[in-house]
């Protein structure tokens, strides 16, 4: 199959409209061709196209920042001798000069099919500030890692964030190309839109369900390790907001469901099977432990729940990576009702709200596990009824059937 900056190198009808252009190249370490050329060395070796400029998100263009709120500078690139820009630095929403800088802007980064995915939100502020400066977006789509499937509460309007762009669910199933064309039609953008297509994407087919098994993974950002860590995010990227680890600090990040040095997981594990055990399926679970090397829990021992969401262990109907997280958050609650999980600290420059409610994009789910007479079923209702509307929502704008 090929990628949307393949189709783009190898089509010169799709470099057509590029004449004369300045083109600028929103990229991270991800954003290599099918021969693992970066983006920005592949346009820049085009002769027919003129890179102008290049973008960095979250992370950086290099993805060498570790954690949330860690932010790269602008530089200058000491190959092409174009202006490096941050769009998680001093700013992040494109400014006047930046958008200055060229014609045209090429979106080409790898994303996780996740809400709370800060590529999604720096997607939108570049639309918008496309049409506010007349400038025109492409995006060269790349595959959804997770698929198609649809799950979690909608983001509540009022809500948003830099990791909250719109109400969607946690796990979105589009590609960014498709995403796209979403914030268009939700927020009424008049801007010259285009997404250079992929070719051959086939997001229901086994094995990769998603993920082609001829393409190299390479980290979108420093913790997005492989294609487990990628289907788990939609759910694990929730302890981002607890107080309980997410691995970090370990080989291994964002592919548990929890590390705590003081939460038995065989217990917590008992409990899930009793309280909703078709939440459990889709995947394996096998307890483990990690002694973290920085971040929550340094250096202290972890017992730990490992998500396998991979090989013969991995469903991609039943996996609900959203609703077993949400089942680990309120077993630990009915086993350590005291237990502080909701960690208060500045998430994603929101300082107002608990983290957790940042990412869930409301208060819901941390409600639903901090209610002692809750049940499973009244989180399912009200995802369910979201999701439901979100497929409906979107299934004009789906570009691979």
């Amino acid at each position: 199959m090929k990628f949307g900056i393949d189709r783009l190198l190898a089509e010169p009808d799709l470099r057509k409209p590029l004449e004369g252009k300045r083109v600028a190249l929103v990229a991270h370490p991800a954003s290599v061709t099918d021969r693992l050329v970066h983006s920005l060395d592949a346009l820049a070796a085009c002769p027919d196209i003129r890179v102008s400029s290049a973008y960095g998100p979250q992370h950086g263009l290099k993805g060498d920042k570790q954690d949330n709120m860690v932010e790269t500078a602008d530089e200058l690139d000491p190959i092409y001798g174009i202006p490096v820009f941050s769009l998680y630095g001093e700013v992040r929403r494109p400014t006047g000069q930046m958008m200055s800088s060229a014609d045209v802007f090429l979106f080409d980064l790898q994303d996780l099919g996740c809400r709370i995915y800060t590529f999604v939100t720096t997607l939108l502020y570049m639309l918008e500030a496309a049409a506010e400066h007349g400038k025109s977006v492409w995006v060269l789509d790349r595959p959804n890692p997770a698929g198609r499937p649809v799950e979690g509460t909608r983001l509540v309007p009022g809500t948003e964030s830099f990791v909250g762009a719109g109400p969607m669910p946690m796990r979105h199933g589009l590609t960014l190309g498709e995403m796209g064309h979403w914030f268009v039609r939700r927020f009424n953008l008049d801007v010259d839109y285009r997404v250079i297509t992929m070719e051959g994407w086939k997001p229901d087919a086994a094995p990769g369900f998603g993920w082609p098994q001829d393409r190299v993974w390479i980290n979108p950002s420093p913790n997005a390790a492989n294609l487990n860590m990628a289907r788990a995010y939609a759910g694990t990227v929730m302890l981002e907001g607890t107080t309980l680890s997410e691995g970090r600090g370990t080989t291994r990040p964002l592919e548990v469901l929890f590390g705590a040095p003081d939460v038995n997981a065989s217990s917590v594990l008992t409990e899930m099977r009793r309280l909703a055990p078709d939440w459990l399926e889709g995947c394996a679970l096998r307890e483990c432990w990690f002694e973290p090397t920085f971040h929550k829990h340094a250096k202290t021992l972890c017992n730990a729940l490992m998500i396998h969401a991979e090989l013969g262990f991995y469903d991609h109907a039943a996996f609900r990576p959203w609703r077993l997280q949400a089942l680990a958050f309120k077993a630990i609650r009915r086993l350590y009702p005291d237990y502080p999980i909701w960690r208060d600290f500045p998430y994603e420059y929101v300082f107002d709200r608990l983290a957790i409610d940042v990412i869930n994009g409301g208060p819901a789910l941390r409600e639903w596990v901090d209610d002692a007479g809750s049940e499973p079923g009244d989180l399912d209702a009200l995802a369910c009824a979201d999701e439901a509307a979100w497929r409906d929502e979107v299934v004009p704008l789906l570009l691979y059937r």
